[in-house]
């Protein structure tokens, strides 16, 4: 996996994925996110990736699924996530709540590269679920 991050000025930089996808950072977010917020999606990403392909892999009609993560970050310097709270709003028909709350825990605890990389660094991850009926 590779990334390139230039320089664009100011407080903003380039980000390029090795598989050429740009974004802009800007500390002062007029242009693009913050790096943090950037972290912070990714962890949303990649455990929303592993709750629904879990749950679709055990049949489950799941229709839409919704990360909202809230974190609170140390008061000094380096101000590093601290504690990170990850809900799922999962929207489905029929779904079986304990068939979500395995694909969370699976996610959390075996799948999830950014969630385990983050807790091995001192974070403090928790979740929950919610479970939306849909016609």
């Amino acid at each position: 996996m590779q990334a390139k991050v230039k320089w664009d000025g100011d407080v903003r930089f380039k980000g390029t994925t090795g598989s050429g996808f740009d974004v802009t950072i800007d500390a002062e977010q007029k242009q693009g996110p913050r790096p943090m917020e950037l972290l912070l999606l990714g962890l949303g990403g990649c455990t929303s990736y592993d709750v629904v392909g879990i749950l679709k892999k055990t049949r489950q009609d799941v229709v839409d699924c919704v990360a909202e993560l809230e974190a609170e970050r140390a008061d000094t310097v380096p101000a590093v996530f601290t504690k990170i709270h990850v809900k799922f709003i999962v929207s489905g028909r029929g779904l079986n709540e304990k068939k979500v709350e395995r694909a969370v825990k699976l996610s959390a605890e075996q799948y999830c590269s950014a969630s385990l990389m983050l807790e091995k660094g001192g974070v403090e991850i928790t979740h929950s679920f919610e479970i939306i009926e849909v016609e």
